[in-house]
């Protein structure tokens, strides 16, 4: 008895140590886990999330006490009975989120080590039985060290605890076992490598036969030829396929995907804030200061929060903000950064650093070369395709009335109309994509290109079928000079003759 005694009290202090040194790391992640435990769906105690942190810090420190005066043998009575009150109660939620698939990760080991939650069940009910072995065995439990160090032992435990739980609060965790730690390349650790495993799911197929009775079929996904009602279907996964690192980040705006397009810049600043109205105001001033130097050292800047367009309006009227804010899953944001906000500087999908907006003016800005505008690249790739370039000039000239004409005193055309009609087609939606992403491309987007790249927009919605739906964006770009105005009276005049015919 002596020596399981001894075993259990190793075994269980060592696991009590490493399980509340790691959360201590990274108390806000705890935090996250337990509101998701006083959830309604699961516990129902939503009276405790606003207090969620203060728990996440005490529940975490205690956890680091219990083990050191378990080995240390301080107060045995006290332990023993701590520590089955804390297995018996953790027990029952793992096997409560568990049985009902509540919660996918209890937090144990925070990101060091996720387990499933029947893992975790079964982690739990190891050390239940462990720790009834102390319960049972007090009188084995010897002190170790002379007793009257052990009080001044524990008392500098805990102030080491407190004071590393708050240095970690107001930076960043010490050590980031997280998906997105410094190194990692969002955009690989997004993939599927060929060959992983696949998800495999059962359907149970539940319909009522003529004779009233009702059937149950199951099949691997395809829909049972069965004579009879439908009435349900309920999927069963039967085998877990392979979840890359990252499966829930993206960078969207009006309904528009720009994860590829800020994960290929080389040099881009992200401010991660996954709830504005929680933000602390002070964190934001500091942001201002940082992007504004970042901006005029030519880097990329943008925002990233799950907040709603009222609240992104709001926060950037307040502090000033010179960047535009893109939306992303709240989840992924906490996962980026625990800091509310907080700074990623990335190059082409590589996180280089990250800082709390304590640490902001440790974010290392030297002068970069600005990126080039998305949008004159994606203008440019249509105005020099060759096919293209040759269709422009003809249509340029047409509506000029001039170039070579042939004997009946009509233009030379190179291309047939089916070709022309399928690039028409092309470029329209080539061009709206770009319009619903930045708005007009003209001069001032531009900056010093060719007139053709200047008239690209313009012709390809002029000659489209779309004319009158763009004529009101035509006629606003052209009033402020993003063409030439003689093409501007030109849409005018086919916009007022359209209009007459009506």
């Amino acid at each position: 008895m002596k020596i399981l005694v001894t075993f259990s009290r190793i075994f269980v202090a060592a696991l009590f140590l490493f399980s509340g040194f790691i959360k201590l790391n990274d108390p806000l992640g705890f935090s996250y886990k337990l509101q998701e435990y006083f959830a309604e769906g699961v516990l129902n105690l939503e009276f405790l999330i606003p207090y969620a942190l203060l728990i996440a810090v005490f529940l975490v420190i205690f956890e680091v006490i219990l083990g050191i005066t378990l080995l240390l043998g301080y107060l045995p009575k006290f332990t023993v009975w701590s520590l089955l009150l804390m297995i018996v109660f953790f027990t029952f939620l793992t096997f409560y989120s568990a049985y009902f698939n509540k919660v996918t990760d209890c937090g144990c080991f925070g990101d060091a080590l996720p387990l499933t939650p029947w893992e975790s069940f079964t982690k739990d009910v190891i050390l239940l039985i462990l720790i009834l072995v102390l319960f049972f065995g007090q009188k084995y439990i010897r002190p170790v060290l002379p007793v009257s160090t052990h009080k001044w032992i524990v008392f500098a435990s805990f102030t080491a605890c407190l004071g590393f739980a708050y240095y970690v609060l107001m930076h960043l965790p010490a050590f980031d076992f997280r998906a997105y730690k410094i190194g990692t390349n969002i955009q690989e650790g997004m993939e599927i490598p060929e060959g992983a495993p696949k998800a495999e799911f059962a359907y149970h197929w539940k319909f009522k036969l003529s004779n009233g009775k009702e059937q149950i079929i199951t099949t691997s996904g395809d829909y049972p030829s069965v004579v009879g009602k439908f009435i349900d279907v309920e999927t069963e996964t039967i085998k877990e396929g392979y979840e890359p690192p990252i499966h829930d980040f993206a960078i969207e705006k009006d309904d528009v995907d720009y994860t590829s397009e800020f994960l290929a810049k080389e040099n881009l600043i992200l401010i991660v804030t996954y709830n504005l109205s929680k933000s602390e105001s002070e964190g934001f001033s500091k942001v201002k200061e940082i992007t504004d130097k970042a901006i005029s050292n030519g880097y990329d800047v943008i925002g990233l929060t799950a907040s709603t367009p009222q609240d992104i309006s709001l926060v950037q009227q307040k502090h000033g903000l010179s960047f535009e804010f893109y939306t992303t899953d709240e989840t992924a944001l906490k996962t980026i950064l625990r800091s509310n906000p907080g700074i990623v500087k990335l190059s082409k999908g590589t996180i280089l650093e990250k800082w709390h907006w304590n640490d902001a003016e440790k974010l290392s800005l030297e002068k970069v070369t600005p990126s080039k505008s998305k949008i004159s690249q994606n203008i440019k790739e249509i105005d020099t395709t060759k096919t293209f370039n040759v269709k422009l000039k003809q249509k340029l000239d047409s509506i000029r009335n001039i170039g070579p004409k042939d004997e009946n005193g009509n233009l030379y055309h190179d291309i047939s109309p089916e070709q022309q009609k399928l690039i028409d087609s092309t470029k329209l939606t080539l061009i709206e994509d770009v319009i619903k992403k930045y708005g007009y491309p003209g001069k001032s987007v531009l900056g010093e290109t060719s007139e053709n790249t200047h008239l690209v927009a313009f012709l390809i919605l002029y000659e489209s079928d779309k004319f009158e739906t763009y004529y009101d964006l035509l006629k606003e770009a052209g009033e402020k000079g993003e063409y030439d105005k003689e093409y501007l009276d030109l849409a005018n005049k086919k916009y007022t003759q359209i209009n007459s015919n009506e």
